[in-house]
């Protein structure tokens, strides 16, 4: 059991992204089945198109995005929850001038990440 506060975690840059930052909640070594991560991509930032081998669970806690899974573009804000299956080709956009950010969840399986931009 664990109990942490957001403000006293690191937010560290994604490099693959632009002005987006990771904080990692719960890591594979805490959560016997999942880590949770929050992602933050501030406004006039992006992550490319990219594969994950492993699932994502997402719950928007701020912002608007337009996010691309697969052959589908949505608009995605705080309180939508989304789903991306394992090996589907996805990226974010931020729209408008909030930062958007999110709550991720992923199994804690080896994830292959593969830039496709």
């Amino acid at each position: 059991m664990s109990v942490k506060h957001m403000k006293d975690l690191p937010l560290e840059p994604v490099s693959a992204g632009e002005k987006t930052s990771k904080q990692v909640l719960i890591s594979s070594e805490e959560g016997p089945n999942f880590a949770m991560r929050c992602f933050v991509i501030e406004a006039g930032g992006f992550m490319p198109l990219h594969t994950n081998s492993v699932e994502h669970e997402q719950f928007c806690i701020a912002g608007e995005a337009e996010v691309v899974i697969g052959d589908k573009t949505l608009v995605v804000k705080k309180n939508d929850v989304v789903f991306i299956p394992a090996d589907t080709p996805h990226s974010y956009k931020t729209t408008g001038t909030e930062a958007f950010e999110f709550l991720c969840l992923v199994p804690n399986q080896e994830d292959v990440i593969e830039v496709k931009e």
